[in-house]
């Protein structure tokens, strides 16, 4: 066993570097005896292919040593566990070819088989789940055919519709929702792999042992409209939100840039390749969510570089966070009366904003949050971003602030910058990468997102280093894929990686990456993660005594 920090909100639990099903079977149990253990602090167990990670809430960070002794015992109770441990068998169902699988004949060509050939053997695998991760419920699958393997595609598709059954390389998958990819497709599975509905949302587990089974097309048309059926496209909702007992609503006359309904996150949903999702910069939602009487967790509206234009039915108090917005202070509670317009402009400093309103967002809650989860098109409205014509529905408010000259004190905020300076703690794979990198200009990308800040600077040279297994990843790990240009992992990444880790931003600094916008620069500083680790908990307190004194001005 070996412990490595995952930036200073997470560790993770290595077993090893090998892909078999004995050690499938340990980090299982593993997972398992870590969920019976109780620690506070503990949000969420994420396991991969040989890693279990464990993930803490914002006011704590992982003490190393005592972890160390605590983990050993239970990693010693999981080996004693795993041989009595049992996979569960799961039949699949797939109709092979044609409409279902446009790529089957390219596989067969390079097997030197027929398309039938190529079917029948990846039908009579016996596979096991070694991983769920790149989407919700998104299982890599290990046990292909050797002369099955086919190296992915050289440029992914757009859209690869859910329930296609894939090849990539040595493994085998299923694509539970509609989404980009870059896997060959054989054929297509009617079951709904992954449904945010249900009590157990990702129908396959680490550990399980599937079958596949070729049915005829007409058997895949039968069985599609079963209520167990892979969805067809995201299933969006219409355009108001499902709330609203107070009759308290929103309309959207112009949804400026990317605006969507966010909270803190969809925490403990990991393991089931879940994505954290919430508020690219989570100190501006938690600080406009304190400023109008909200928990600081309520969900608000998230934008970027263009505001949104709203109207308000009723009286309220709005707050936002972030960056600067033409059109509304910034920091500060605003009142707003029954029938206005609010215009919210262009961005004048940073990325993106996060609008609170008294009260609350109401929209349904999906696994525990109100998150829009833009990838895999669920939470908040209908899973996407807002249009003109949507109405959102607002909870009924509590206490407001009382009025006066008072402002926050302007030491709390984060250094937002166009040339961001940020502290970074070593990542799994630092010693492989030259330590030039820190120091060096970094500009951002127009292809950034929600998902990462990909960065266009000094190209980071791995020397050495052997292939690595995909692991857990949290928003701020700096990956380096091929081309060596970092990315900076942000709320909408992926739940588990496989580029090497050469760092992590310090949870304290995430919010200025997620400020930065295409054009603007970063440097990067590393600190040690005692250093991090007392930052996160100094931003904490900070926090906690503006909730204080907030509470003190209520009327």
């Amino acid at each position: 066993m070996t412990l490595s920090p995952l930036g200073d909100s997470a560790v993770v639990i290595s077993l090893g570097d090998a892909i078999d099903a004995s050690t499938a079977a340990q980090v299982r149990a593993l997972a398992a005896e870590l969920g019976r253990m109780t620690r506070d602090g503990v949000v969420d167990i994420v396991p991969a292919f040989a890693d279990v990670a464990l993930f803490f809430d914002s006011a704590h960070v992982p003490d190393f040593e005592k972890l160390r002794i605590e983990l050993a015992g239970a990693v010693e109770r999981a080996e004693a566990a795993t041989s009595g441990s049992a996979d569960r068998a799961v039949e699949v169902p797939v109709c092979y070819g044609g409409e279902y699988g446009s790529d089957l004949g390219e596989v067969a060509v390079r097997a030197g088989l027929t398309p039938d050939e190529v079917a029948r053997r990846h039908a009579s695998g016996d596979y096991l789940v070694h991983a769920i991760g790149f989407m919700p419920g998104f299982p890599y699958l290990g046990g292909l055919a050797p002369e099955l393997a086919t190296p992915r595609r050289a440029t992914p598709r757009a859209r690869v519709p859910a329930g296609s059954v894939g090849i990539g390389g040595g493994q085998t998958g299923v694509y539970p929702l509609e989404s980009p990819g870059g896997w060959n497709l054989i054929g297509r599975t009617p079951v709904r792999l992954f449904d945010p509905g249900r009590a157990e949302p990702a129908w396959l587990h680490l550990g399980d042992r599937v079958k596949f089974h070729a049915i005829s097309p007409e058997a895949f048309r039968l069985a599609a409209q079963a209520p167990t059926a892979a969805p067809r496209g995201n299933g969006l909702e219409g355009r108001g939100s499902t709330g609203g007992a107070s009759g308290r609503r929103i309309e959207i006359f112009k949804p400026g840039m990317g605006c969507a309904v966010q909270d803190l996150g969809r925490v403990g949903w990991r393991a089931s390749g879940v994505s954290l999702a919430g508020a690219a910069d989570g100190f501006a939602l938690r600080v406009a969510n304190l400023l109008v009487g909200n928990p600081e967790g309520a969900a608000a509206l998230e934008f970027a570089l263009a505001g949104p234009e709203l109207r308000f039915s009723h009286d309220t108090v709005v707050a936002v966070g972030g960056a600067e917005f033409e059109g509304l202070p910034r920091w500060r509670p605003v009142q707003v009366a029954a029938g206005t317009t609010l215009k919210l402009g262009a961005a004048r400093a940073g990325c993106r904003g996060c609008l609170a309103v008294a009260g609350g967002i109401d929209v349904a809650p999906v696994l525990g949050s109100r998150s829009t989860d833009l990838r895999a098109g669920f939470g908040g409205l209908g899973g996407r971003t807002l249009a003109a014509g949507d109405w959102l529905s607002v909870g009924s408010e509590g206490l407001r602030l009382q009025g006066g000259s008072w402002r926050i004190d302007e030491r709390m905020l984060p250094e937002y910058s166009r040339e961001a300076v940020v502290r970074v703690v070593a990542g799994a794979q630092a010693g492989e990468f030259a330590p030039a990198w820190l120091g060096a200009k970094f500009t951002v990308s127009r292809l950034s997102d929600r998902m990462g800040v990909r960065l266009e600077g000094p190209a980071l040279e791995r020397c050495g280093g052997r292939e690595l297994l995909s692991t857990p990843v949290v928003p701020g790990t700096i990956q380096v894929p091929p081309d060596g240009q970092p990315i900076v992992l942000l709320a909408d990444a992926q739940t588990i990686g496989g580029y090497p880790q050469v760092a992590h931003v310090a949870s304290v600094d995430l919010p200025l990456i997620a400020q930065l916008r295409p054009g603007d620069t970063v440097r990067f500083g590393e600190v040690p993660l005692a250093e991090a680790g007392a930052l996160r908990l100094a931003r904490e307190r900070s926090l906690a005594l503006l909730a204080q004194g907030l509470r003190e001005k209520r009327v």
